[in-house]
């Protein structure tokens, strides 16, 4: 299992947006399994030719969302935009666009600089969406993209901590969410709701049990038949590929299983080597799958890749990598691991990520080395941290607290001594 540090970072993320009752709805678009094979077969026959899955225009996008995913967002932008020429009144190239956007906050999700950006393709998207649901209320795309719209919007308005809008988009998504059931059979790209459903809806009660009444009022979920279906979305959709192997990775982590986490996170970073999300989980799952080598070389170009200022590369990502290099060089190079240790603590800081275990871990073993060194104002300075910042239920917080009092009275003594 990853470090119970960075988990504790995914799972705030997943909290953001279920604390608004919208983790059920915010990618959820048509959950499959309540509905009868029957009853889907026969909507084939009355459902309109839908843009998704027009297999000419997904090999002219191909491209274009591969250099979305690899950040390079300027390439993809430029063609999302010729497909608004061709499909103006149509909300997908809108919505790739809001998508292209989304990709630019996923490196840092506190950066609002986009914010602006992506809610205006969003808004725009969702406009289109119901002058097609409008036209016609048997277009089930227009309801798809109406749930998929209202998800992210919700979804970033909990990231935000603007719950009122988060649980409007959320009831909006969950209305277009009913409305779209039909669309389930068509396609492995439909899947990723369900999935996402299925597995959530069990997941959730377990782990925050506060929600389950929350819970309780939607169908019942299934860990596994959700896992199986992110699985298939993400080998053979194309628009949610790679949504579902995000999560697929959130997944299996919080399952305890690292060496599913490991491939997927390999897989993604070689697929789009220049994104700053793969490429931070790639190097962490391969250094706690034990890989200090190969995790030593992913966290040295991470930290030269912000030394460049390439886009997306920011103080989370350089945390994670200072944290890496300094427990590789833990027993073979005390000075460059202390180095790194203070690179851990800065790029916290710059953050104000006063609660990130790795800071912690950070502010401790620097205090040990430099009381070890008799830099007693030194050691002070991270032992005075770690006891404000340590979690009030910490045994680090305790610890801190009462070692500072020692080394109080050390620094007298010292001084005293000094001045004679």
């Amino acid at each position: 299992m990853l470090n119970s540090q960075y988990l504790h970072i995914l799972e705030n993320r997943i909290i953001r947006f279920i604390t608004c009752k919208i983790l059920l709805i915010s990618f959820y678009f048509c959950p499959q399994n309540v509905f009868a094979q029957s009853k889907a077969n026969s909507a084939l026959d009355t459902i309109p030719p839908i843009l998704l899955m027009d297999e000419s225009l997904q090999a002219e996008l191909a491209d274009a969302l591969d250099q979305m995913y690899n950040f390079q967002f300027q390439t993809a932008e430029k063609e999302f935009l010729q497909i608004r020429k061709r499909y103006p009144q149509h909300p997908l190239p809108y919505f790739l666009m809001a998508l292209s956007q989304w990709w630019k906050i996923m490196p840092d999700t506190d950066n609002n600089t986009y914010d602006d950006t992506f809610l205006a393709y969003i808004d725009t998207t969702l406009s289109k969406a119901e002058n097609l649901y409008r036209a016609n209320p048997k277009n089930v795309e227009a309801s798809f993209f109406l749930a998929a719209a209202y998800g992210f919007k919700g979804r970033l308005h909990a990231d935000r901590e603007q719950w009122l809008k988060a649980a409007s988009a959320g009831r909006n998504a969950l209305r277009n969410m009913r409305r779209g059931k039909e669309i389930n059979a068509l396609s492995p790209e439909f899947l990723f709701g369900d999935g996402l459903y299925n597995y959530f809806a069990e997941w959730i009660p377990e782990n925050y049990p506060f929600l389950a009444p929350i819970v309780a009022a939607f169908p019942k979920g299934n860990k596994e038949l959700g896992i199986k279906q992110l699985d298939e979305v993400a080998r053979k959709a194309f628009y949610t590929r790679v949504m579902a192997n995000y999560f697929l990775m959130f997944i299996y982590n919080g399952e305890g299983k690292t060496h599913l986490v490991a491939p997927i996170a390999k897989r993604m970073y070689e697929t789009y080597p220049q994104n700053p999300y793969f490429h931070r989980i790639h190097a962490i799952s391969t250094f706690f799958m034990g890989r200090s080598d190969e995790a030593e070389t992913l966290a040295k170009e991470i930290l030269a890749r912000i030394e460049k200022k390439q886009f997306g590369y920011e103080a989370i990502s350089g945390r994670f990598a200072s944290y890496i290099l300094a427990q590789t060089h833990i027993g073979k190079d005390t000075l460059k691991a202390i180095e790194y240790f203070e690179k851990v603590i800065f790029f916290a800081e710059s953050i104000k990520a006063y609660d990130s275990g790795y800071y912690h871990t950070a502010l401790e073993w620097l205090y040990r080395y430099y009381r070890q060194q008799r830099k007693l104002e030194k050691a002070r300075e991270y032992l005075e941290k770690l006891a404000r910042y340590a979690e009030k239920k910490n045994k680090k917080r305790k610890t801190a607290r009462k070692e500072l009092r020692q080394l109080k009275r050390d620094i007298r003594k010292q001084k005293q001594i000094e001045n004679l």
